[in-house]
């Protein structure tokens, strides 16, 4: 019965993983016309790891996965819920259950969500519901993708711009509630901004049914509108979520936005009037890893002795959908 009253939420351990293949921004201007001082200018990215088989989003997300466990001092057998936030799994009908069974965490249901550069985020008030309502008392959540499986190599205005990832966290119930405030937009009337729509063609199957077949067009993406929207909507939810979690500015530690373009995250800082030495950023040396991007830096600055236990984290995620949000939460427990 102790167990049942604890229905706060702590983040207790952290892992990452990415492929050990880089692309450098050199290597790019072989593919399209560009140049390594366009693109870090205008993204701040100079490189990106490439998923190359036997790679895959299961082997990456797995990898993580484990280190985050062992950071947590759990086991896989502790596991009640295995959250995988992708838009890119190795199964259409989802890998979070291939997960489960690599890290024989086989008492824990898994299953995939879909939001995009959101989806960490929306996967980390998801997995904070499950607990505050006494029903699991151990989450592990995933943030991987392989955008690179779907991008055309051709077109400049994307191909620079994302990279592969995995990071993970596990969420524990806790006396204390550590998620301190979020909140979570959508709005499917800029869906057209950025997307990786349906392809298909016809198969006939009798003469009078014609049933569409195919894949998917590669990522389409309309910059300018982005930027635009990230810029403005991104600040309104991280003072959305810091009301609700009580706080002002002035007591975030940390700020960790998505990783999708530098310029975004120094616009974002400085409307929220955030110093420079508060803001994780490691978009240079990744790219745009989608759902993989804030758990990556994450993992990576509590890894570098950056972030603390106590310390307290703003982050936020946006993207296609279009879907963003925020949530401030406490490392540790």
């Amino acid at each position: 019965m102790q167990n049942l009253l604890k229905n706060g939420i702590a983040i207790t351990g952290s892992g990452s993983a990415v492929p050990s293949t880089s692309l450098e921004n050199e290597v790019l201007t072989q593919l399209v016309e560009t140049s390594d001082e366009w693109i870090s200018t205008r993204t701040g990215i100079r490189q990106r790891q490439l998923a190359l088989p036997p790679e895959s989003l299961t082997t990456l997300a797995t990898d993580a996965s484990k280190q985050a466990i062992t950071a947590a001092g759990i086991t896989a057998a502790d596991i009640d819920l295995i959250l995988l936030a992708t838009s890119t799994p190795d199964d259409l009908f989802g890998s979070a259950c291939r997960i489960q069974a690599e890290l024989g965490a086989t008492k824990a249901v898994a299953f995939d969500l879909t939001a995009a550069c959101s989806g960490f985020l929306f996967g980390l008030v998801t997995a904070a519901q499950f607990i505050r309502t006494g029903v699991y008392q151990n989450v592990l959540l995933i943030g991987a993708d392989i955008l690179s499986r779907w991008v055309d190599w051709q077109d400049r205005r994307t191909c620079v711009l994302f990279g592969d990832g995995a990071g993970a966290v596990i969420l524990q119930a806790n006396n204390s509630d550590r998620l301190l405030g979020f909140s979570l937009k959508s709005d499917g009337t800029q869906n057209h901004h950025l997307n990786l729509a349906y392809e298909g063609t016809t198969q006939q199957v009798t003469p009078d049914i014609h049933i569409p077949t195919g894949s998917y067009h590669p990522i389409s993406m309309n910059g300018k509108e982005v930027y635009r929207f990230a810029v403005q909507k991104v600040p309104e939810v991280i003072d959305k979520a810091l009301f609700e979690a009580h706080l002002t500015v002035d007591r975030i530690d940390w700020l960790i936005l998505h990783q999708a373009n530098q310029r975004i995250i120094n616009a974002v800082a400085d409307r929220l009037n955030i110093p420079e030495h508060k803001v994780i950023s490691n978009v240079a040396h990744y790219g745009n890893t989608s759902a993989a991007s804030i758990p990556l830096a994450l993992d990576e600055a509590v890894r570098q002795g950056k972030i603390k236990p106590n310390d307290i984290i703003a982050t936020s995620g946006f993207g296609a959908g279009l879907s963003w949000g925020a949530a401030i939460f406490q490392w540790g427990r």
